[in-house]
């Protein structure tokens, strides 16, 4: 369905603000369609959670440490515009703790990364579309039926038909009310309350620590989640020397607020010591990264799928809108996209 071009009557120019999964697949599709597409990315390069630290020798995951394929069109859509070489199936054992720590597997699921990181996939899509990295858009000036989009330096970048924002709904509600749109910026209120930050941190071992599993969901005061990087597909063992496998770890939300303020020094000990507390390893830890997720995902409350304005011509696409996951920022893209070609239509 994806390689066939289906040509509006009208060409419109659409802006997108945010070149994660949700931006980078609406902007796939609408290109397809026959606008003038461009995507708009504070960042240095496209990715949005689907992020990693370069480290000496490679990378790590440092956000969404993999994703599933539950609806059909998403593995033709990454395939095609991706290239099935830009993901593969992450193999091994992956285990949650109950209330009481005892451990059990997850559901048997194909689980998915980015090879040889996360970001393959991202760089990937943005290759069919135009990006404006280190962009930041501040406001929007609507002129008649246009919109003048504005960056954070009072730049003009362009006139635009429709805008679609797929920053995180703390971004997006500031990005509406400085363009005086209070009544679309309040009904991100709730999403606002649900997204929870997460401090990362990856942490490079002499040796396995941890040889059980290669991803595990946590019941401990500090830590949510904790993987092996190393056992991802596409990753070499890397670090000093060339040895070792490298772990990331996940703070609990909860533990992220407390510690919002903290230095990452104190975060990175705190959180490898969480993790020998977890797991009882006392092996050495030659290097650590971290970063700290403002808005890592979003939990609970409605899942309208996506936003679309049609008096404003403005839309809103991305996982916390779809369910909070990886795979949500697609679906989220796609009904927006079909929500804007009806009304267009």
């Amino acid at each position: 369905m994806f390689n066939e071009s289906i040509k509006s009557p009208v060409i419109r120019r659409i802006a997108i603000v945010g070149s994660g999964l949700a931006g980078l697949t609406a902007a796939i599709l609408l290109k397809q369609q026959g606008h003038d597409v461009t995507v708009f990315e504070k960042s240095r390069g496209p990715g949005g959670r689907l992020a990693a630290k370069r480290i000496k020798g490679g990378s790590v995951d440092i956000g969404a440490q993999y994703f599933t394929s539950r609806n059909p069109d998403f593995l033709p859509f990454l395939t095609e515009f991706a290239g099935p070489e830009s993901f593969a199936v992450w193999e091994g054992q992956f285990g949650f703790q109950d209330k009481e720590t005892r451990w059990h597997a997850f559901p048997e699921e194909l689980r998915y990364v980015g090879t040889p990181r996360m970001t393959a996939v991202s760089r990937a899509l943005s290759a069919h579309v135009k990006v404006v990295a280190e962009t930041r858009i501040e406001r929007m000036t609507q002129t008649g039926n246009r919109w003048i989009l504005k960056d954070t330096s009072g730049v003009q970048t362009g006139e635009f038909d429709q805008v679609i924002i797929t920053a995180p709904p703390a971004q997006a509600r500031e990005l509406l009310a400085q363009s005086h749109l209070p009544q679309l910026a309040t009904r991100l209120d709730d999403a606002v309350n649900r997204v929870l930050p997460c401090w990362a941190v990856a942490a490079h071992f002499e040796a396995n620590p941890w040889p059980r599993h290669e991803g595990m969901r946590c019941d401990h005061p500090v830590l949510f989640w904790v993987a092996n990087n190393s056992s991802k597909p596409g990753r070499e063992p890397s670090g000093p020397g060339g040895k070792g496998v490298w772990w990331v770890l996940h703070a609990t939300p909860e533990w992220t607020q407390n510690h919002a303020d903290a230095s990452p020094a104190q975060v990175e000990k705190e959180l490898v010591a969480a993790f020998r507390d977890l797991t009882g390893t006392g092996v050495g830890v030659t290097d650590t990264v971290d970063h700290r997720w403002l808005y890592a995902r979003c939990e609970g409350g409605d899942n309208p799928g996506y936003l679309w304005f049609p008096k404003q011509s403005i839309g809103l696409a991305g996982d916390w809108l779809s369910g909070g996951r990886v795979e949500g920022a697609f679906d989220s893209a796609c009904s927006l996209v079909a929500a804007c070609s009806e009304d267009n239509g």
